[in-house]
């Protein structure tokens, strides 16, 4: 189905360009030149990091740069010995709890880990929804995916606070504590729970700060938002910059494929109702 989608694109006139780096390989300027109008959907991919103490020990990675990996072995493409990140026989701690973290988890119970942890900073939510979060706002409750029924380790209200190694630069320790949470979504360390954990393996999976900025968003000079986000109309997609779009995780930060569909549709709405005056494009 896929397939017959990229075919129907392409005899419909649009041509994908695989492997390149727009911004970079094609710089911001050129795009401006050869066309009328610019549409940015480059995710929110910027990693947030965990500058503690032992961070770069070996063995700790972003859950990004072990996920996309996985996806090649699947489809039998090569991966870079120099840089293969496996979870085989190894103890491994996923610090994060989201929908990014679960597929860690999937991911190292297929690679076979010995032992598998998710760590979260915030507090188990309740098993039901909360009333703090009425309809129609997102429910506040526990979600659990089909790889948390796999097994491991699942715990809520640790702080990470170090890695130590084993002397040859591999992380081998993780250093935590346990945290009480107040009603006013305020944190402290409970005294006296600190903790080890012998670890050979870090996932990093606690979210991400909005789109890479290198590139494009710095050299087109787009107006970002509090979050980091590229700033645009939420009706018209437009940016601050005049014939400029942006949508999807650039624009909202974070989020699921369905709502990458939804702005995508809209955007080629408001794409094409720019350049021609109106459109019949659905909405």
């Amino acid at each position: 189905m896929v397939q017959r989608r990229l075919d129907q694109m392409d005899a419909e006139g649009v041509r994908v360009r695989c492997g390149v780096h727009a911004g970079v390989d094609v710089p911001a300027e050129e795009l401006k030149a050869e066309f009328d109008a610019i549409c940015i959907c480059i995710g929110s991919t910027r990693p947030r990091d965990l500058p503690v103490p032992g961070r770069e020990l070996n063995g700790i990675h972003f859950a990004m740069d072990f996920l996309p990996q996985q996806n090649r072995r699947v489809s039998e493409l090569p991966v870079d010995p120099a840089t293969s990140i496996l979870a085989t026989g190894k103890r491994v701690v996923i610090i994060g709890g989201g929908d990014t973290g679960a597929d860690c988890l999937g991911t190292s119970h297929r690679q076979g880990a010995e032992t598998v942890h998710q760590f979260e900073l915030l507090p188990k939510p309740p098993d039901s929804r909360d009333p703090s979060t009425p309809w129609p706002l997102w429910p506040m409750q526990l979600r659990s995916e089909s790889s948390h029924e796999e097994g491991g380790i699942r715990e809520w209200s640790v702080n990470t606070k170090s890695f130590t190694g084993d002397g040859h630069g591999n992380v081998k320790k993780l250093h935590g504590i346990r945290l009480e949470w107040t009603p006013d979504r305020k944190f402290k360390e409970v005294p006296g729970s600190e903790f080890e954990l012998d670890v050979d393996l870090v996932l990093l999976a606690m979210g991400f700060l909005g789109p890479v900025q290198e590139g494009l968003v710095k050299d087109l000079g787009l107006e970002l938002d509090a979050r980091q986000n590229i700033k645009a109309d939420e009706k018209t997609y437009a940016t601050s910059v005049p014939g400029v779009f942006a949508a999807g995780d650039a624009r909202r930060g974070q989020s699921l494929v369905v709502w990458a569909l939804a702005e995508g549709r809209k955007a080629a709405r408001a794409v094409d109702q720019y350049l021609m005056g109106s459109s019949k494009l659905p909405a």
